[in-house]
């Protein structure tokens, strides 16, 4: 696996923990997605994606260019499926499955595909009986077929469609689905770790049909079974993953007995099948050259020593996370976003749009609406106590008039457990102040447009008028004669005079870590602006304006998202406009371009290390074009 790029769903599972130290020891560069919070066992150079895998675009994976993907995530319950399952099982296993083979089938880059299948395929009528045996079925690839359960026929219906795409993609990589027995391990819900815990706790464990045989593979030796089938290519179609030697659940109690002298264990009766199965490993052994080497003795053993070190080190579990965007108003793409990036952390955390207008579209399309107060400093205490009411852990100010209320009472937000996303107090005044940002361009070296608060303090002969504070495209005057720009200017309330600059104008998304250093930024030219927003806009890319762009924000001393409007004359020249300390309103473009803005926002605010998490820009540029969307909503409570 050696300099090969590996992506792996699921990573942060039984098999994946032990999987991931391997192959970066084997020297592969690894990429996992998972909807847990990244392991602190995982090396710095792991890339890690958090959240629900059904929503990574085809983008991100193509960011990474996989050579091997290898496809761990799954839901699953225990021997009895519930009727809540239903949902789950189609959304974590049949749809995910479906989804990720969707967006990497067609990378140029993959070349093999690895899929965790399971025993749970064959027909049970071949393993599964009324009576004890003496001898486990060895089954065979070859066996009949007839998943027993919901996960067994999501297995299926993906080895299926694997089948289905080597029809057609068998030249550009090969695929191979590992049905794997049943497998226990460190961090596990399997019932060996269950009972484990509870001994450990100095409870007792109840035991049903301790005649059952089983095939017990231990996730070290699945983790190794699956990276040396992901390591060759011309081992294709369905293979078995097991040790090839069944146990009963006797002894797996007899095990426990010896670690735990005094253990109690109470055996009742069940309607369930007696199962006598084990992996027929001939295949395996034959093609790839090894066999698992854990036995249950040693996997049992290294799995108590691993749950007596977490005792005691249980944390309480904390809250699902909600977010405040402020102003929300009709910030619809911005929302939707968030919910994507909240969801990523936690599949019930919530976004809860804000804003004074009980109007606000924003409240169609978010989890929860707040009516809420000005943002004034004399409504202060009043925004704190509706934030804790609500159970806000984190805001996201969006509106320049009121990005230094948020800065300002930053302290007293954290204070009361709450979040603010926004840069410091110095940096948003230098931002929002027109003339303090031109005086600080001039006095850096920097290629800012000029301002005067008087014509005649400027060398042009044509002007552009606009406010000193705000929006501006507010009221602005372009391409102004000295007399006409003057007449504009009367008409403002705090009017600068800038040169007129002819040129390509272009927007400049990035994000700033706590210490101000740029993760990464994806310019974008704006080929149709109304009323001062993008409603098309094109990504691009230039090194010369990256770099500049990169050298500015950094002296600006900014954090999280920004926009820099940058002005591109015919020499080619740059010209810096202004710097909107805050997410745009065409910034959803840089997102889908890899520049994961708000999830790093949202990570860092909990504390997270965001270095962990690198800037995987796409390979190729993206048009997005802004339309106006209707949606339809359940209207039986409307008192229309």
């Amino acid at each position: 696996m050696k300099n090969k790029r590996v992506f792996v769903s699921g990573g942060a599972g039984v098999i994946g923990l032990e999987m991931i130290p391997r192959l970066v020891a084997r020297g592969a560069t690894v990429m996992v997605g998972d909807l847990k919070q990244r392991p602190a066992s995982f090396a710095p150079g792991v890339i890690y994606r958090q959240g629900d895998l059904n929503r990574m675009t085809a983008q991100e994976l193509a960011a990474f260019q996989p050579e091997v993907f290898i496809h761990l995530a799954a839901t699953f319950e225990r021997s009895t499926e519930s009727y809540e399952f239903w949902e789950e099982n189609f959304w974590h296993n049949v749809r995910l499955s479906h989804h990720l083979m969707t967006i990497a089938k067609d990378l140029p880059s993959l070349r093999r595909v690895i899929f965790a299948s399971s025993y749970l395929i064959y027909d049970p009528s071949l393993y599964q009986f009324d009576s004890p045996r003496e001898h486990a079925v060895p089954l065979k690839e070859s066996d009949p077929v007839l998943p027993r359960n919901l996960t067994g026929m999501a297995k299926f219906a993906h080895e299926i469609e694997l089948r289905f795409i080597d029809q057609f993609r068998s030249g550009q990589f090969t695929t191979a689905c590992a049905r794997i027995y049943r497998g226990y391990g460190c961090n596990s819900r399997d019932v060996i770790s269950r009972w484990i815990r509870a001994l450990l706790r100095g409870g007792p464990i109840t035991v049903y049909r301790p005649e059952g045989m089983f095939d017990y593979i231990y996730a070290a030796d699945s983790a190794e079974g699956l990276i040396r089938l992901a390591d060759t290519t011309d081992v294709t179609g369905i293979i078995n993953l097991g040790t090839g030697r069944a146990r009963k659940v006797q002894e797996v109690v007899d095990i426990l007995q010896t670690h735990f002298p005094a253990m109690q264990a109470t055996h009742e009766e069940s309607d369930i099948a007696y199962e006598a199965s084990q992996a027929e490993m001939g295949t395996f052994r034959q093609r790839i050259g090894w066999t698992p080497g854990y036995d249950l003795e040693h996997g049992i053993s290294e799995m108590i020593t691993h749950e007596r070190g977490k005792l005691g080190s249980d944390t309480v579990a904390t809250s699902a996370l909600k977010v405040l965007i402020s102003s929300a108003s009709r910030k619809i793409p911005l929302v939707k976003a968030m919910q994507d990036a909240v969801r990523k952390i936690h599949p019930d955390a919530r976004v809860v749009a804000g804003d004074f207008s009980p109007n606000a579209l924003a409240a169609y399309i978010a989890d929860e609406f707040w009516v809420m107060p000005t943002t004034t400093d004399d409504k202060l205490e009043e925004i704190v106590q509706g934030c804790l009411e609500r159970g806000i852990s984190a805001i996201f100010p969006t509106r320049d008039g009121e990005i230094l209320f948020w800065a300002r009472h930053a302290d007293r937000f954290r204070a009361a457990g709450i979040s603010v996303m926004v840069s410091s107090v110095g940096s948003i005044d230098i931002c929002v102040d027109k003339l303090k940002f031109a005086d600080f361009g001039a006095h850096h070296g920097f290629p800012f447009i000029p301002a005067s608060l008087r014509p005649e303090g400027l060398h042009t002969s044509h002007y552009v008028v606009k406010e000193r504070f705000g929006a501006g495209s507010r009221a602005i005057g372009l391409n102004l004669s000295r007399a006409d720009a003057e007449e504009h200017g009367r008409k403002l309330t705090q009017p600068i005079y800038q040169p007129y600059v002819e040129g390509t104008e272009i927007s400049v998304d990035a994000w700033l870590d706590r210490h101000h250093a740029v993760k990464g930024l994806v310019l974008r030219s704006r080929d149709c602006v109304v009323n001062g927003e993008s409603q098309v806009t094109t990504t691009f890319r230039n090194t010369r304006i990256e770099a500049q762009a990169l050298q500015t924000l950094e002296a600006l001393g900014l954090s999280g998202s920004v926009v820099l409007q940058v002005m591109v004359s015919a020499d080619s020249n740059l010209h810096i406009i202004e710097c909107n300390a805050r997410f745009g309103g065409a910034s959803t473009t840089a997102i889908a371009a890899g520049l994961d803005s708000l999830y790093w926002s949202l990570i860092e605010a909990l504390g997270t290390d965001t270095a962990d998490y690198p800037f995987l820009r796409i390979p190729g540029e993206l048009r997005q074009v802004r339309i106006p969307s209707d949606i339809y909503i359940d209207a039986h409570d409307s008192d229309l």
